[in-house]
């Protein structure tokens, strides 16, 4: 995204980032489900422009983490002054998770939520924001459900903004995140109906590191039990396609995470790739704003 593009978008989109200000503006306190992305992380920004020290983020911890994520969800809470809880989530010992079923981040967000709940009682904090945003309101979204039920608010969603326009406003407030690659958690990489532990969770989070170390920016590595299925970004495959000492040194790396087999999917990456094949998806209802 060029300078160009970013003028663009954040000059079309003005008045939902004016409107995403008003429904923040509009909370007495806050507490921000903050995971370190590029949504969540525009979301306290513009938090923490309008509530000031009322508002606080909050990350919850747990092997389906990356060690990584948490290290930079740190680091950016530091850049912008806020205070930051972390509390460990314990999702993985419910079986209804582990299990691993098609709607599982429906527990995982239930946990996260009665996490930031809890804290927000302890200090008297009303609102609970998190970084949902309008381009996710179709599809497979268990999650959803789980923020309906908890009476979460998402501003980027309620203001109609979408991945390219917040990358666009956190460019143009200059967070470090803006280019962060988008990223969901570990489990999201086990095949519905595998069982999630923590040795797997494990396993896939030495292999994406591995990944980062060898340069790579936009992938998954995707576990089917002794294979690795690795996806990468359009403009990354070609380069591994044509760096034999690259694609070693990937096979080494992988198969020292704990895998056997290292596969290499030749379809670009895609988010959600281990829906493909459901025959249905899980009704989401979308808050609307009073």
């Amino acid at each position: 995204m060029n300078e160009s593009e970013v003028s663009a978008l954040c000059e079309a989109s003005a008045g939902k980032l004016e409107k995403m200000r008003g429904i923040i503006r509009a909370q007495p306190s806050a507490i921000v489900a903050f995971s370190g992305g590029v949504d969540s992380a525009l979301v306290l920004k513009v938090a923490l422009e309008e509530l000031g020290s009322k508002a606080i983020a909050l990350t919850a911890i747990s092997p389906s983490v990356a060690p990584r994520e948490r290290a930079a969800a740190e680091r950016f809470a530091a850049e912008l002054g806020a205070e930051h809880v972390v509390v460990a989530s314990s999702e993985i010992d419910d079986p209804n998770y582990a299990k691993n079923p098609v709607d599982r981040c429906y527990f995982c967000k239930s946990e996260l939520y009665d996490l930031c709940r809890k804290v927000a009682d302890e200090r008297g904090i009303d609102a609970i924001l998190d970084g949902f945003n309008a381009d996710e309101a179709g599809g497979h979204r268990p999650g959803r459900v789980a923020g309906d039920e908890h009476r979460v608010i998402s501003p980027l969603l309620l203001a109609g903004l979408g991945k390219d326009e917040i990358r666009a406003w956190s460019h143009r407030l200059g967070l470090s995140t803006w280019d962060k690659p988008q990223l969901a958690c570990l489990a999201s990489r086990i095949p519905y109906g595998t069982e999630v532990t923590e040795e797997r969770l494990g396993q896939v989070a030495r292999a994406e590191e591995a990944m980062q170390d060898l340069g790579f920016r936009i992938f998954r590595v995707r576990y089917h039990r002794e294979v690795a299925r690795v996806e990468l970004g359009g403009e990354e495959l070609p380069r591994l396609l044509a760096d034999a000492a690259l694609r070693e040194a990937m096979d080494r790396s992988i198969k020292a995470a704990g895998f056997r087999f290292v596969a290499l999917d030749l379809a670009p990456f895609r988010t959600g790739s281990l829906h493909e094949g459901m025959s249905r998806a899980i009704p989401v209802s979308l808050p609307v704003l009073p």
